[in-house]
């Protein structure tokens, strides 16, 4: 015994640690979880890190330029030229055969370039800053992606869970009355007909029950996906539907300010229309003259051998400064066929931009009023829940006593069994559309 009690005291810190593990979220730190681990915000945020890297990149090639280079020639069979004999006093239309130089030679140079004007490098910059600005924008919906699907996920697993606790509930007070009507039929009280109809009923309502389970199991996953957990994670839900749904009706929101230029869409449009302004404005610089200069200095050495290296080897040094200036004459309408063909897609990202904002405010008016009927029909649905649970259970009363038929109660528990599901639906839907509200508004 006492070895079971210290063997029991040695693993129970283990199996608590093990515990914790278990991730148990409410919506909120659900979405925090997710805007942290999330796949595809992940990606965002190193989209960020990348245009931060692009624009040094941009910036480094206007900065001064170091180069080296090592030049190293080894002729193996040097060429002969002939020069004429009586330069070395030899008879005159005679020549000598003379080898310049030495076998092996060795140049090392080292260049610093700087450019001083060049218009395309002055739109790139410019550019940068608009691509980094389209990454943040981008991060910022892409978090707003995935606050909503993390919200449409943790409604379906709710949604999943309250439809097998209420399956589970219809199947037992099936199980019940075919039990009891199975007991009046063998005791020749009741018909055959009414054995059946509930046993039809019943194996609606199991098959139901079998696939809310899988049901279950698979939104479980799907909300561990969009966390960025393993999808076989044991997340634990805090939240029930009912709660969840009453926080989520805010009427307020239908008439909170919405200023469009908040919202991301219109944001990444705007983005669009800058990017073209620089293409138009990087078309033109091409027609602009490039000055650059450089300035380098190496070294020359000869040998017969490979004797580089050592500390007597003579190198003869020499250094250059200049420019370099690119004038643009003439191309042959090309760079004004480059120019106009900008202009034509600036004008097509602002007629696109003018559309972008008419299509948000439509959205806005959409989503409004999908909100407020979400919110009417939980209304109506909770209503008709509650009287066909009424009808139910007349029916099961009237039944019992032998005032109703089978087929009358089926059709009772089938209206109740329909309402349970749109009741359950219309509260998944109250959370959903409002998150599609708040994501135009960007709230």
């Amino acid at each position: 015994m006492r070895t079971f009690i210290i063997g029991l005291l040695l693993i129970l810190p283990t199996l608590v640690s093990a515990q914790d593990t278990i991730p148990s979220l409410s919506l909120d730190q659900a979405i925090n979880y997710a805007l942290e681990h999330n796949y595809s915000a992940i990606n965002a945020s190193r989209d960020i890190v990348d245009a931060q890297k692009q624009k040094w990149e941009t910036i480094a090639t206007g900065l001064p330029q170091i180069s080296g280079a090592v030049n190293y020639q080894n002729q193996l069979k040097q060429p002969v030229a002939q020069i004429p004999a009586e330069f070395f006093g030899g008879e005159p239309g005679t020549y000598q055969e003379v080898v310049f130089g030495q076998p092996q030679s060795i140049a090392a140079t080292a260049t610093l370039r700087q450019q001083i004007f060049d218009g395309s490098y002055i739109v790139g910059v410019q550019a940068t800053k608009t691509f980094l600005e389209y990454s943040r924008n981008n991060k910022e919906k892409t978090e707003l992606e995935v606050r909503k699907a993390v919200v449409e996920a943790y409604g379906n697993v709710l949604l999943a869970r309250e439809s097998v606790q209420i399956s589970e509930r219809n199947k037992a007070t099936l199980e019940k009355n075919l039990y009891e009507t199975k007991r009046i039929y063998e005791n020749g009280l009741g018909d055959e007909e009414s054995v059946d109809q509930l046993q039809i009923t019943l194996s609606s309502v199991d098959n139901q029950l079998k696939n809310a389970k899988r049901l279950e199991k698979i939104t479980h996953q799907m909300l561990n996906l969009v966390l960025g957990l393993p999808i076989d994670t044991p997340t634990v839900l805090t939240e029930n539907l009912d709660d969840l749904t009453q926080k989520q009706i805010d009427l307020g929101l239908i008439d909170a300010d919405f200023n469009i230029e908040n919202n991301v869409d219109y944001k990444m449009a705007l983005n669009l229309n800058e990017q073209r302004a620089l293409e138009l404005k990087l078309a033109k610089s091409r027609a602009l003259p490039t000055l650059n200069a450089f300035v380098n200095y190496g070294g020359n050495s000869f040998s017969d051998s490979f004797n580089f290296l050592n500390s007597g080897q003579q190198w003869f040094g020499s250094s250059v400064l200049g420019v370099d200036l690119n004038i643009p004459i003439f191309s042959s309408l090309g760079r004004s066929a480059s120019t106009q063909r900008a202009k034509i897609a600036l004008e097509k990202a602002k007629t696109q931009f003018t559309e972008a904002e008419a299509q948000i405010r439509l959205q806005l008016e959409s989503a409004k009023s999908d909100y407020i009927l979400a919110i009417e029909q939980y209304g109506t649905s909770k209503d008709n829940l509650e009287l066909a649970e009424r009808i139910e259970k007349k029916n099961q009363i009237k039944y019992a006593e032998g005032l109703a038929t089978s087929f009358d109660l089926r059709q009772a528990q089938t209206q109740l069994y329909t309402s349970q599901q749109e009741y359950l639906q219309s509260m998944v839907d109250v959370i959903n559309k409002k998150t599609e509200l708040e994501t135009i508004l960007n709230k």
